[in-house]
């Protein structure tokens, strides 16, 4: 029973540990590398407050615990 209830102690910290948030600017660079690996070359990407999100469609990556959220725009030629 004690390996059971430690197991179960040992599960939550992990979780805990892999569900902590990310700063802007660091999930900014992760998104900018897999948009430039895709060989976009054209594109803006902005961290922004909740409420200046207009366009849910636009929405790449929440960051900052959930206040800040990171849009995408193509830019066209």
């Amino acid at each position: 029973m004690k390996r059971f209830a430690l197991a179960i102690i040992c599960c939550a910290l992990a979780t805990s540990a892999l569900a902590a948030t990310k700063s802007c600017e660091e999930l900014k660079a992760e998104i900018e590398a897999k948009i430039q690996a895709n060989k976009v070359t054209s594109y803006t990407l902005e961290i922004v407050s909740n409420d200046e999100v207009h366009d849910q469609n636009m929405v790449v990556g929440t960051c900052d615990g959930g206040t800040k959220k990171i849009i995408y725009q193509k830019n066209d030629k």
